[in-house]
């Protein structure tokens, strides 16, 4: 077993970056797109099509919807996630956060944690950083996210102070919960925190400060792409980065469109996670390299060109429009492997030191609808 996450920075192309993460579970490549596995599986796709197909180095778990079904008890029976759902590959947790604050009229905020209600039935739960650790530790996660509190976009000055300093808080007692206990099966765990701060600069450096101060293995940014102008949002990522240590990774939470991930990668993000290309991938919606594709439009119905092995865009319409089970898999494969090719070539055109102007040729193709 290792003693720590490790990242090797193999080169850089003004601040965008290349590198290695290196786990008890494999070694993941950056840039890196993480397909989402909220409940344990990436919807539509198994798990040796995420390997073979797509090419995903590492997939994420929910602890909110894991810890809700199938519950902790059976994760441990099983040997955690890895073994409960065959993926012998990384994995990396989010801690729920996210998912109790979205739960608006069904929880409670508090400096002990926060009560929530389910989704599923009903019931009253608490989460507070300490047995958030807990179960992401029965989880088995290689990478656990921090318990944080994700404050609305359109939060004031205020309020998204008081939420940056109660998650600075939970971290703490995150940590303090990390370093007393052990991992379960047998691998390495790595505590990735998470700066917040809202769409506030003089927030943003405090927390990027905060969490620096703290030496983790990798850091993350929360709490962007959540309703805030785009050009907002690159500004706070580079505020955030210029802070942040070089030698760690750095974790975008929940972006996004294959322009932000580029845009992301230019400004020295090193991982990306999204539901976009499953979510959108299930409503017929395709990413390629010339632009995105409706598939459920009439023109594709005569269209023969294969856009997945032998399937043509033609069969693929027809699946979408029959709602058929098989469209709804070959859009999700489509889109991961587009996602897994986009970082497979920023990471392609950093080494070779001209990531800035493919960058460029790339986005007027990428917004295009075809």
């Amino acid at each position: 077993m290792i003693d720590r996450l490790t990242f090797d920075l193999n080169a850089t192309c003004g601040d965008a970056r290349a590198g290695v993460i290196h786990t008890d579970h494999g070694d993941i490549q950056t840039p890196i797109f993480m397909p989402v596995g909220t409940q344990g599986t990436v919807k539509a796709v198994h798990q040796q099509e995420l390997k073979d197909e797509v090419g995903a180095q590492i997939i994420l778990g929910n602890t909110y919807h894991l810890y809700l079904r199938p519950g902790c008890d059976i994760l441990r029976q099983a040997g955690g996630l890895h073994r409960f759902n065959a993926w012998d590959r990384p994995l990396l947790t989010d801690s729920g956060g996210f998912q109790v604050f979205s739960l608006a009229e069904n929880r409670k905020i508090k400096e002990e944690g926060c009560t929530f209600r389910s989704h599923i039935d009903g019931s009253k739960h608490l989460f507070t950083p300490e047995n958030v650790m807990d179960i992401q530790r029965v989880i088995g996660a290689d990478i656990m996210m921090a318990f944080d509190e994700c404050a609305p976009g359109d939060s004031d000055h205020r309020y998204a102070q008081k939420s940056m300093e109660l998650t600075h808080r939970w971290l703490d007692r995150c940590i303090a919960r990390f370093r007393e206990t052990e991992p379960l099966y047998g691998h390495h765990q790595a505590l990735f925190p998470i700066v917040q701060g809202c769409q506030y600069a003089d927030l943003r450096r405090i927390s990027a400060e905060y969490i620096a101060s703290k030496e983790p293995e990798g850091c993350a940014i929360g709490g962007l792409a959540v309703g805030e102008p785009t050009e907002k949002m690159y500004e706070m990522i580079e505020v955030v980065n210029a802070i942040l240590p070089k030698d760690r990774p750095r974790y975008l939470m929940g972006v996004g469109t294959p322009q932000n991930l580029l845009e992301a990668i230019e400004r020295g993000v090193d991982m990306f996670d999204c539901v976009m290309p499953t979510r959108n991938g299930r409503n017929g919606l395709l990413f390629t390299a010339e632009g995105t594709i409706n598939i459920k439009n009439k023109k594709w119905e005569t269209c023969f060109e294969p856009i997945y092995k032998d399937y043509t865009l033609a069969y693929l319409h027809h699946l979408i429009r029959a709602e058929e089970i098989l469209g709804l898999q070959i859009c999700s494969i489509v889109n991961l492997r587009f996602y897994l090719w986009l970082v497979g070539e920023a990471r392609r055109h950093i080494l070779a030191g001209d990531y800035a102007a493919w960058k460029s040729a790339m986005l007027p193709k990428l917004g295009r609808r075809c």
